[in-house]
């Protein structure tokens, strides 16, 4: 659904800074400081003890940990700079985490979808995880596949993680990231998916899953979320540690000192995980927001969580750690205007920043409670739009003919030029559901939103075929009987 040159994941960004670089260092000294001095208070033994034996001072009545400050800048230089997360046969899809570079996905583990027959709100089931992972995989700006739903249909908590990633990595070949429920659940997904690999050393090699754990704001390493982060970071897999601060609540009100909260808090779940084990794959994350002052609710689509999650891109890049943030989101409770406007701002803003991954960013609505299929695809196509703001305007004697304008002189046209076909279909993004035939020429139903609902339609009636070969789905189903077929 997209031309090549605009679908390619992985284009550098970094045209939108609200940090100055005086803030950007201002923060990071913060940071150490609030670290070394107020320190994290961790539940997690294996993450204690890890951090005590790396030099913290911790408490032992209260388990606060504080980090020096050369502790946590040795933990910087440590991790990764750059983490691939890998698609499963298909190295288009690659999503290198470094730099500057920008690649897309989805993530909110909602509890609901909008039922595309009703369209009413139901709750979420291993079927919307099937369907959302085959959606992802026909969606050419959609890079990764953020495992977006929770699976009501799934009684036991240990078995929410297994059936989450089986039925993602069975409608996808797009790299499948997913929050984990439980201990026991994780050590099922890692082994699954080294099932699929073939061998556990193919999966290290080339990770085709990744784990998010979570940062509790404020300043709390849980005791599941810690051993869960531990354990990961022992099999050297890539493992997200993000932080979810909301202002007013979680955080101090203002945006700098939210973004100070991100910054310090994802900088010890860094501090965890290289404690643990030094070079594992760790990627911080930011996932904040404000709060709605009437009463308190956390939002998804105010432009001031996109400003947040751009500061925190600023600041990824200045530790050279690859990230994973926010964007696309939307407080609306229906495709309507509002979901779009507050997508799109949030989108460009924040792929303007450079962060590395942006999860949220396709089919997720009503402050991050809700997808949306209808969605999903209309945000497939405002990330076309972004890539191609973040290609820009390249300018070389191709481009710019020179000879050729000279030639043809004043009062010609350029329609049959061997340079206008040579460059007509790469040089425009060419939208596939914005109508943009004058009014005389339209069908019914043929709006923006009518397109989204036929590609939905189409992908629901569309036949599902399994990604996983034969002999692995019945090796699943054999080693993990929980999997709901």
């Amino acid at each position: 659904m997209a031309n090549e040159k605009h679908r390619k994941p992985g284009i550098p960004a970094q045209l939108y800074k609200p940090l100055s670089e005086s803030a950007v260092k201002r923060i990071a000294d913060a940071a150490f400081d609030v670290l070394a001095k107020g320190g994290v208070a961790v539940y997690s033994p294996t993450a204690r003890e890890a951090l005590a034996a790396a030099g913290a001072e911790v408490d032992a009545e209260s388990g606060t940990a504080r980090l020096p400050r050369g502790l946590v800048e040795d933990a910087v230089a440590s991790n990764p700079s750059s983490v691939t997360l890998h698609a499963r046969g298909n190295d288009d899809y690659n999503a290198e985490l470094t730099d500057s570079k920008v690649h897309y996905g989805t993530g909110g583990t909602a509890l609901y979808v909008l039922d595309p027959d009703t369209g009413q709100r139901r709750e979420a089931t291993t079927a919307d995880v099937a369907l959302n992972a085959r959606f992802v995989e026909r969606l050419d700006n959609i890079h990764v596949f953020t495992i977006n739903v929770y699976p009501h249909d799934v009684k036991n908590t240990d078995d929410i993680d297994p059936n989450r990633f089986f039925h993602s990595l069975n409608n996808t070949t797009k790299h499948v990231m997913g929050g984990i429920y439980s201990i026991a659940g994780c050590k099922k997904a890692v082994k699954l998916a080294e099932m699929v690999a073939g061998t556990p050393d193919k999966l290290r090699a080339e990770p085709f899953v990744s784990f998010i754990t979570l940062i509790i704001s404020p300043f709390k390493i849980d005791k599941d979320y810690g051993e869960m982060a531990c354990y990961l970071a022992r099999e050297n897999l890539p493992v997200v540690v993000p932080t979810e601060p909301i202002c007013g609540t979680t955080s101090p009100i203002t945006l700098a000192g939210n973004v100070l909260t991100h910054v310090a808090e994802t900088l010890a779940g860094i501090a965890m995980v290289q404690s643990v084990n030094k070079g594992a794959p760790g990627i911080c994350g930011s996932v904040g927001s404000i709060t709605n002052l009437t009463t308190m609710d956390h939002l998804g689509g105010p432009v001031e969580r996109a400003m947040i999650n751009a500061a925190v891109a600023q600041m990824a890049q200045h530790f050279q750690i690859p990230l994973y943030s926010t964007g696309g989101t939307t407080d609306s409770k229906s495709v309507d205007i509002q979901a779009a406007y507050e997508s799109a701002m949030s989108s460009l803003l924040v792929a303007m920043s450079g962060a590395n991954y942006i999860h949220d960013i396709a089919g997720l609505m009503e402050a991050d409670l809700t997808v949306s299929y209808e969605k999903l695809v209309m945000d497939n196509e405002i990330l076309g739009m972004c890539q191609r703001v973040l290609r820009g305007i390249e300018v070389d004697d191709e481009t710019l003919a020179v000879e050729m304008l000279m030639e043809k002189g004043p009062g010609q046209d350029y329609l049959t030029e061997d340079h206008t076909i040579r460059h007509m279909r790469e040089e425009f993004f060419m939208p596939q559901l914005a109508n943009r035939d004058k009014r005389a020429q339209m069908q019914p139903d043929d709006e923006a939103i009518g397109r989204a609902r036929r590609f939905v339609k189409e992908m629901r009636d569309s036949e599902a075929r399994p990604l996983l070969d034969e002999n692995t789905r019945k090796q699943a189903m054999k080693e993990f009987p929980e999997i709901i077929a």
